[in-house]
């Protein structure tokens, strides 16, 4: 786990989504093109909105690509909410030198999604759990 420190465009971000969504943010990163926000367990209805709404203006007000992650204790819950928009079936966890390596198994119609172009994905759940866990290293079966 990294001890988080924010620069202000990272401040300015968390503080837009905090004041539209009234949800509570527990992390903010930029990664690839888009921005991912941690939230507190339970905020993440608050942060989206009904069907979404809440999130796509702030997409549109930040022309920006958002996802919203629910924040969790456990390391398995936390990794299933990572990989949410794929139908996660289960996350399996081996020792990897200090830390540990996940393997999320996913719907097969979305594994080449939830690795995305070149790892896209992989990486951005690999930068947000080296941030808050101790997985070091996560693929999709």
């Amino acid at each position: 786990m990294t001890k988080l420190a924010f620069d202000n465009t990272t401040l300015g971000y968390i503080r837009l989504f905090e004041e539209r969504t009234g949800a509570r943010v527990k992390d903010c990163l930029e990664a690839e093109d888009k921005i991912i926000f941690v939230v507190e367990p339970g905020e993440v209805h608050k942060a989206v909105g009904p069907h979404g709404a809440v999130i796509e203006r702030l997409k549109e007000m930040l022309k920006r690509e958002i996802q919203v992650v629910e924040f969790s204790e456990d390391s398995s819950t936390f990794v299933m909410n990572l990989f949410f928009p794929f139908s996660p079936k289960g996350v399996e966890f081996s020792p990897k030198g200090p830390g540990k390596h996940a393997t999320v198994t996913v719907d097969p119609k979305f594994k080449a999604r939830a690795i995305g172009k070149q790892g896209k994905n992989l990486k951005i759940v690999r930068a947000v759990l080296l941030r808050h866990s101790d997985v070091i290293s996560v693929n999709v079966a």
